[in-house]
């Protein structure tokens, strides 16, 4: 049986870990939770305050009274190039070897600065060559990221990209027709991973710096208050002495969603445009500010299509002993932890 790898998901403005096994009746959920950072602790997918970071993952597998130490994390941001190529149709050991020669052509870092890896994804097109999907990361950020986990007395056994993560938790979840195209957006604190799926295919995918950081930091700056309470009231969970959410909350977050929608109709426009035959059924949100109905709804008036937020736990059986109301509060924040909790070792 493979070994149980638990889902490391280092976010910007928190530390998430899931730990699913596969039962008899399928995935169970054994532990999750959540640790605050602080602001400027990651920016931009890389770790600034690594102490912060290792006191966070240690606080965890304290308090979730976690075993197993093998590890899976995802890295995110403009240290992460994916792209989609085509190469001659080869086997698959001429294929090993001819990748780092074909990343050149497409990767804006020497190849000696990056790790690579690849999938194939069409093994044989209409014009005869494989598609495939190529992944570059800078080493100094998966090292940087090895070099947490380690500090912290686990084992990395494997660094993942979020975008793929969080596909890997949705395909799990939900049931995906082979012709039917999806777009996936995880909304992250600082940065968003839009992910496009046709069947169990990525066709695109990007990373969009802009989070919920942007909702928070508007409110913050608008209205003179703290982060702490530019958050709950991003949440909705902060109140005047009248008892009501200030309405000039609502204008806030109403145009910096406006801001953030477009950002990611961006990406779809341009996808849409380079991909013609291709026909979007509808939009799935995870990620913590998922949770924001303006959010939802300006994303929705700007695409026409069915939005939706994911949940993370909608077919992993709950253990009993967890807390079922915490759960469901943080499901969309949790899905890059589920996708990384659903690794093993050597896996593609």
């Amino acid at each position: 049986m493979a070994k149980q790898i638990i889902g490391l998901d280092i976010g910007s403005s928190s530390v998430k870990v899931v730990q699913i096994k596969q039962g008899k009746k399928g995935l169970e959920l054994q532990a999750f939770g959540m640790e605050p950072l602080m602001p400027q602790t990651i920016v931009d997918g890389t770790v600034m305050d690594q102490n912060a970071v290792v006191e966070a993952i240690r606080s965890l597998w304290s308090r979730l009274r976690l075993k197993s130490k093998d590890v899976a994390v995802a890295i995110a941001g403009h240290s992460v190039i994916i792209k989609k190529i085509a190469v001659p149709k080869m086997s698959a050991s001429d294929l090993v070897d001819q990748v780092p020669y074909e990343a050149e052509h497409h990767i804006p870092f020497a190849k000696d600065d990056v790790e690579l890896d690849y999938a194939v994804v069409v093994p044989e097109n209409q014009a005869g060559q494989m598609e495939l999907i190529l992944v570059a990361a800078k080493k100094e950020v998966v090292q940087d990221y090895a070099s947490v986990v380690r500090d912290a007395g686990l084992n990395p056994v494997i660094v993942d990209v979020a975008a793929f993560s969080t596909q890997n938790a949705f395909e799990v979840n939900y049931d995906l027709g082979p012709t039917e195209t999806v777009v996936l957006i995880n909304i992250g604190a600082s940065i968003s991973n839009i992910n496009i799926v046709r069947g169990k295919v990525s066709l695109f995918t990007r990373d969009v710096t802009i989070g919920g950081n942007a909702l928070t930091e508007e409110i913050q700056k608008q209205l003179s208050v703290s982060q702490d309470e530019a958050e709950a009231y991003k949440v909705g969970g902060s109140y005047d002495e009248h008892g009501v959410v200030p309405q000039e909350v609502e204008r806030i977050i109403e145009g910096v969603a406006d801001v953030m929608a477009g950002e990611f109709q961006r990406s779809l426009d341009f996808f849409l445009a380079t991909s013609s035959d291709t026909e979007v059924t509808k939009i799935c949100l995870s990620g913590g500010s998922a949770k924001v109905s303006a959010l939802h709804r300006a994303i929705e008036r700007r695409s026409r299509l069915t939005v939706e937020i994911v949940d993370a736990w909608r077919r992993i059986k709950i253990d009993p002993k967890l807390d079922s109301a915490y759960l469901g509060a943080h499901s969309p924040e949790a899905i890059v932890g589920v996708g990384l909790a659903l690794r093993h070792a050597n896996d593609k």
